[in-house]
């Protein structure tokens, strides 16, 4: 199972983006899903997660008020729905999952076993 994001471009600041994420190969019933993000030069970090059964949501400070994290069983998809965008957020943006629930906390790599490809999301000022 392999995950698709899609989603990215260039955006001026304050404006909005939606990403998506969707498997391709076997799919499951219910995923755990969560974003992170890597700036130019910087390291990983968590977005959002929203978690198995789907009744909680994690959000780094960073997005919080800003960005949702959402997500489509029937379609097995994923979103980051991003507004107000900064030139901050500028960042390879890559979506995670786990068809089970994560032993570890949500907002940790090591919590997810599938991985997307990336998708780049440039912020202007």
């Amino acid at each position: 199972v392999q995950l698709q994001a899609s989603g990215g471009g260039l955006v001026q600041a304050g404006g909005s983006l939606r990403l998506s994420c969707a498997p391709s190969g076997r799919t499951f019933s219910s995923y755990a899903w969560a974003w992170f993000r890597q700036g130019p030069g910087k390291e990983r970090e968590f977005v959002a997660a929203i978690s198995w059964s789907g009744a909680s949501t994690y959000y780094a400070d960073s997005v919080k008020g800003r960005f949702t994290i959402s997500r489509d069983d029937a379609k097995n998809t994923a979103y980051l729905q991003m507004n107000s965008l900064k030139p901050e957020d500028t960042a390879v943006y890559y979506c995670a999952a786990n068809q089970y629930p994560p032993r570890g906390s949500p907002n940790i790599m090591q919590s997810y076993e599938l991985w997307g490809q990336g998708t780049q999301v440039t912020v202007s000022s």
